[in-house]
Formats: C-alpha cells, sequence, structure tokens
C-alpha cells in the first residue's frame, strides 16, 4: 500500500494582484499626462499643455471607477492615486501658469505657484487621514470638503481659456497680476472647509433623466467644438454653485440635528 503523498505548501500570497494592474495603470497614466503638459509648456504650446492636464483629470475620474468594477482597490492604488493628483492637478498647473503669466513677476508668481502646489498635497493628505474615518458626515451626504483636486487645477487655468478664446488679442489676460491672485483663491477653495458637491450628492428625478441626457449629450458636443468657451463657462458655473452645495449641506445638518435630539414615542402603558 501506497503512502500518501505529502501536500505541496503553497507560498503565500506576494505583491499586487493581477486585477489592480489596470486601474494602477490608469493612475500612471494620468501622471504621464500632467508632466507632459509641463513639458508642452515648457516648449510653448500652450494648447496641449492645457489638454494634458484634462486627458489626467479624465484618467483620475476613470481609474477609480475601473478599480471597483474590477474589486481591484489597494492601499497601494490609493497611495498612488493621491501622489500622481499631487503632481498632475497642482505641481504641472503651478508650473504651467508661472510658465504662461507669472515668470513677467517672478517673486509674487512663484509665492502664488508654490501656494497652489503645496495647498493641493495638503488638500491630499487631509484626505488621506480620513480615509479610514468612521464618521464622515459630509461624506455620508455625498459633499465634499473643499473643491477636488481635478476641479481646482481645470478653475485655475480659466484665465488661459479665455486667452485662447480671444486669440491672444487681450494682454491683460495673460496679466501676472490678475493670474497669480486666481491661482491662490483657488488654492484656498481646495483647502477650505465649504462643502461642495460630489457625484453621490446628485440625485435625478425619474422624470428629468432623459433632459439630463440630453444636457450630458450637448455639453460633449460643444467640448468638441467649441472646447475652450465650453470649458470657461463649465468653470464659472461650478464655482458659482458652491454657495448653493454650502447651503444646501448645512439643510441637511440640520435637519438631522433636529432628528437626533427629537423625542422617541413612547409605548402606550398596559
Amino acid at each position: 500500500m501506497r503512502e500518501p503523498r505529502p501536500r505541496r505548501l503553497r507560498r503565500p500570497a506576494t505583491g499586487l494582484p493581477l486585477r489592480t494592474i489596470t486601474p494602477n495603470a490608469l493612475t500612471a497614466l494620468a501622471l504621464s499626462s500632467g508632466l507632459t503638459g509641463v513639458r508642452f509648456a515648457i516648449g510653448g504650446d500652450w494648447q496641449m499643455a492645457v489638454v494634458m492636464i484634462l486627458a489626467a483629470s479624465v484618467l483620475d475620474g476613470v481609474d477609480g471607477q475601473v478599480a471597483r468594477m474590477l474589486r481591484g482597490t489597494s492601499r497601494f492604488g490609493a497611495e498612488l492615486d493621491s501622489l500622481s493628483d499631487a503632481i498632475s492637478f497642482g505641481v504641472a498647473p503651478a508650473l504651467i501658469l508661472y510658465l504662461w503669466s507669472l515668470t513677467d513677476a517672478p517673486r509674487f508668481g512663484w509665492i502664488c505657484a508654490l501656494l497652489f502646489a503645496v495647498f493641493c498635497a495638503l488638500r491630499l493628505a487631509r484626505f488621506n487621514a480620513q480615509i479610514d474615518a468612521t464618521e464622515q458626515p459630509r461624506k455620508a451626504a455625498g459633499f465634499l470638503t473643499g473643491i477636488p483636486a481635478p476641479a481646482a487645477a481645470i478653475s485655475a487655468m480659466l484665465p488661459l481659456y479665455l486667452w485662447f478664446i480671444t486669440e491672444g488679442k487681450e494682454p491683460w489676460l495673460r496679466s501676472p497680476w490678475l493670474v497669480a491672485p486666481w491661482m491662490a483663491f483657488i488654492a484656498f477653495l481646495m483647502i477650505s472647509s465649504i462643502a461642495t458637491y460630489g457625484w453621490s450628492s446628485l440625485r435625478l428625478r425619474r422624470n428629468i433623466r432623459f433632459e439630463a441626457l440630453a444636457v450630458i449629450v450637448a455639453i460633449g458636443a460643444t467640448l468638441v467644438s467649441a472646447p475652450w468657451p465650453t470649458l470657461a463657462g463649465l468653470c464659472v458655473i461650478y464655482l458659482a454653485l458652491i454657495p448653493f452645495s454650502a447651503a444646501s449641506y448645512r439643510r441637511i445638518r440640520l435637519q438631522r440635528a433636529n432628528m437626533s435630539v427629537a423625542p422617541k414615542p413612547t409605548a402606550p402603558s398596559p
């Protein structure tokens, strides 16, 4: 009678699962796009520099969805995503705007560029510090704290869009005394405690879903045919909605506070 063969011990799983490669690769592509935007800015191709930042923002929005679909979320991916965001939406836009405008006021302009890049990193550090927190009332309600890094990068380049629209015929749009304060304003919005709309806080009624789809298609069409006026308009609308988002969250917070202090109904005594 043969003796049973000893079972081979399996090696402990090490490294990253294969399903996490795709979202991490998208994150790396976003990082590459942001850095490539700096390369185009050094060469004076401002439109391609902006396009690279926009491509990085699209990839940044896709990688998280892909990770959740493939069940490939990991702590490594979260850290890589934050590092990519700090470079693509903090360092890269700051350098692009500095090379485009702020070199005419190097000291003041460089200070504002540093503020934008550093405040972006501080925002991401705050996000990472709260990622394991059990109680996040704003996140539970679908709101964000401050404006996210991709939205800040796109909004900070609003003077550049207006300069494209005017075909460079309005030199005051390139003035560092306009661009630098605008960058500082967007930087403070990033690290502020203002509640802003997130995707989960936007809920559509069933009877207007078709109209919402038509609006999305129209925005996509205008982005292709007239990208710079569309981007400028979207930035203005997004920033104009911040007071409404803050008021909306304040109303939700008051409703929750009233529900928590409301007396519970008591059962009738027999």
